[in-house]
């Protein structure tokens, strides 16, 4: 099979950092992987435009990148959790007729992890892997609403507001308003503001160190669930996110 060399130097250079090794100076990555420092700086410039190497803007010196941390968690996110919340979500589903999702954050997007379409829903949209926006779902306002001031400033800073529905948020202000209205009622919703007809809520999950881990939701259709009804529906997506975050080892 024949090995892309570019990709092979670049992955060779992220192997040089480990917990004895932090830090490095271009020229000592020159020397330990054999190769000239020009084409070591474009190797190092494409990882760091990517997120997987940072540089220190005093020192100079070399270092991993934040986006490395974020696949780290996306994977094991990704092995714990969805087995975690699978019965949940089917119970939800079960109890409600609806469509139940698991959504993970990566990047500046969620991804659907997991789905369980409900016997009494018509939505079809949803598919695992998919990636879904942060300010126009119930999902992705889930996943950042309960974060830190600087790691919401983080997500927010070039986020774009794509405009999905008619309904859809597109100012930065309103959106950092709403974040914090979730925070205090513990759910968020998109009425409509990603698909139209579509009204959907959700909650986060905790692990144990009181970190968002995940978001669990719950997708219905305007003319079919009323007021009352979705209501309802947000109290039994409250009552089993809790539960997974309890297996988690969330102490509330």
């Amino acid at each position: 099979m024949p090995i892309i060399q570019s990709l092979d130097r670049a992955l060779n250079i992220l192997d040089l950092f480990d917990e004895h090794t932090k830090e490095l100076k271009i020229t000592e990555i020159s020397t330990r992987i054999g190769l000239h420092k020009s084409t070591v700086h474009s190797l190092l410039k494409t990882l760091q435009m990517h997120g997987y190497i940072d540089q220190d803007a005093e020192s100079g010196k070399y270092r991993l990148g934040l986006k490395l941390l974020e696949k780290g968690h996306l994977l094991l996110q990704g092995m714990d959790i969805r087995e975690t919340a699978r019965k949940h979500l089917v119970s939800l589903s079960k109890q409600t007729g609806q469509t139940t999702h698991l959504v993970i954050l990566d990047g500046k997007d969620g991804v659907y992890l997991d789905k369980v379409d409900g016997d009494k829903a018509a939505i079809r949209y949803s598919r695992i892997g998919r990636r879904v926006p942060l300010h126009s779902s119930a999902t992705g306002k889930a996943l950042i609403a309960f974060r830190t001031s600087d790691e919401i400033e983080q997500l927010l800073n070039g986020y774009r507001y794509i405009q999905q529905t008619a309904f859809t948020v597109t100012d930065r202000e309103k959106f950092v308003l709403e974040l914090a209205d979730i925070r205090l009622q513990g759910y968020a919703i998109d009425n409509q503001e990603n698909e139209p007809g579509v009204r959907c809520a959700s909650v986060p999950i905790f692990n144990h160190a009181g970190d968002v881990a995940a978001a669990m939701s719950i997708s219905t259709m305007i003319a079919v669930v009323d007021d009352e009804q979705f209501q309802h529906c947000i109290q039994l997506l409250i009552y089993e996110a809790a539960q997974i975050s309890q297996l988690l080892g969330y102490k509330s």
